[in-house]
């Protein structure tokens, strides 16, 4: 594979990203503390190597708990200019934007919400958020803290005392690489977002990478119904269900083409194959 320099996945590695009970009770309290970058930087690198889609670039990587507070912000490469600098902030709109516009089944009461949850992938809102879309402008809306975003010495960006950590950070991101984090008991407990290659590379990056981190519980198990995505509502694809869908074609009238479910997303440079990535866990 093209990322094969990186592949080797170390015993340290892996235990690094096994670190993950602690991250997935500190994020389901709405608490940053016990959030280690390490498993979080462990994950992403593991998954960046594992991805031969895109450009083969390194990575940034951030995640939010679910009141979109920043709990880790991590890079793939050897250093901070190893990865496009720009997409460090880009990868925190992406964790926002997932967390943000996804349900778990407590939004359901009254006779309102949605008894599974409901996923939104950033992939997800391609076509949704372009002129015609419904949600057209929804990209506009919470906008990015920029005083969080470009706070502190960029010294710190990509470890633990990143100026975004402990800091809600906003903004909304309509291409892939955004992932809402699900837990155990299939609880929505915050967002990831990943970004540094083309937009279908992030986002299988970001899959593989909530993957190793444990937070993709979205499959039924038991009593609980599998938690619903576009892509298993509209695709067909009920192991992936916010998995990136490409129906695009085009529009004889110009534009960005029209999508069959209302949720897709173009392709890319050296697109990778979506059904390839790991289902979701029970």
């Amino acid at each position: 594979m093209r990322r094969a320099a990186k592949m080797i996945l170390t015993a340290s590695l892996l235990g690094g990203v096994l670190l993950l009970s602690t991250l997935t009770m500190a994020v389901a309290d709405d608490e940053c503390e016990g959030v280690l970058p390490m498993a979080l930087q462990s994950a992403l690198a593991a998954a960046t190597a594992a991805e031969a889609s895109g450009l083969n670039n390194n990575m940034w990587a951030t995640i939010v708990n679910r009141d979109g507070v920043v709990c880790a912000v991590a890079f793939s490469g050897s250093n901070r200019g190893a990865q496009w600098p720009g997409s460090r902030v880009i990868s925190a709109q992406k964790a926002n934007t997932a967390n943000a516009f996804s349900l778990d089944r407590s939004s359901s009461s009254g006779g309102s919400g949605q008894p599974a949850g409901l996923a939104l992938s950033t992939a997800n809102l391609y076509s949704a958020v372009n002129p015609g879309g419904s949600l057209y402008g929804l990209q506009h809306s919470n906008p990015v803290n920029p005083a969080v975003a470009y706070a502190g010495n960029p010294e710190n960006y990509g470890q633990a005392n990143d100026p975004m950590v402990g800091r809600r950070i906003g903004g909304v991101n309509v291409f892939g690489g955004g992932l809402a984090l699900y837990a155990k008991g299939h609880v929505l407990v915050g967002g990831l977002g990943v970004s540094g290659d083309t937009s279908c590379a992030d986002h299988n990056i970001a899959w593989r990478t909530r993957h190793l981190l444990g937070l993709d519980h979205m499959a039924a198990s038991g009593s609980l119904p599998a938690v619903p995505g576009p892509a298993s509502l509209f695709a067909g694809d009920a192991t992936h269900p916010d998995n990136i869908i490409f129906d695009i074609v085009p529009n004889p009238n110009g534009g960005t083409g029209n999508s069959a479910s209302g949720f897709g997303h173009p392709k890319c440079l050296n697109t990778g194959d979506p059904a390839a990535l790991p289902a979701v866990q029970p």
